[in-house]
C-alpha cells in the first residue's frame, strides 16, 4: 500500500511573528485579602506598658479612669492608679482612651 502524499500544513513565519507582536490581555489581577490581624493594638498596648505612659481612659458612662496600663488580654485592661484602686477594665466598656 501506497501512502497518499500528505502536504504538511504549516503557518508561515510572518503569520507566526504577526501573532506574537500583538499585545495579550494579562488577566485581572485580584487584590490579596487583607490579614485578620495587624497587631496594631497588641503594639499599641506593650509600648504604653513598656514606657509606664500614663493614660486617660474613657468610658462609656463618661467615667474618667487615670492610670498605667499594667497588662492586657483579648477583652480588658489592667489599670494600676496611684493612691487608689487598681481596676480592671473591660475592652467593651472603653469609649476612647489616650495619653494623659
Amino acid at each position: 500500500m501506497d501512502s497518499p502524499n500528505r502536504k504538511l500544513i504549516r503557518p508561515s513565519f510572518n503569520e507566526m511573528k504577526d501573532k506574537m507582536e500583538q499585545p495579550r490581555k494579562a488577566p485581572p489581577q485580584k487584590r490579596p485579602t487583607p490579614p485578620d490581624q495587624t497587631n496594631a493594638e497588641n503594639f499599641y498596648y506593650l509600648k504604653q506598658m513598656q514606657s509606664k505612659t500614663q493614660m486617660t481612659i474613657v468610658l462609656k458612662d463618661g467615667e474618667v479612669i487615670k492610670g498605667v496600663i499594667e497588662w492586657y488580654d483579648k477583652s480588658c485592661l489592667k489599670v494600676n492608679r496611684e493612691g487608689e484602686p487598681n481596676l480592671l477594665v473591660f475592652k467593651s466598656n472603653i469609649k476612647y482612651m489616650y495619653k494623659a
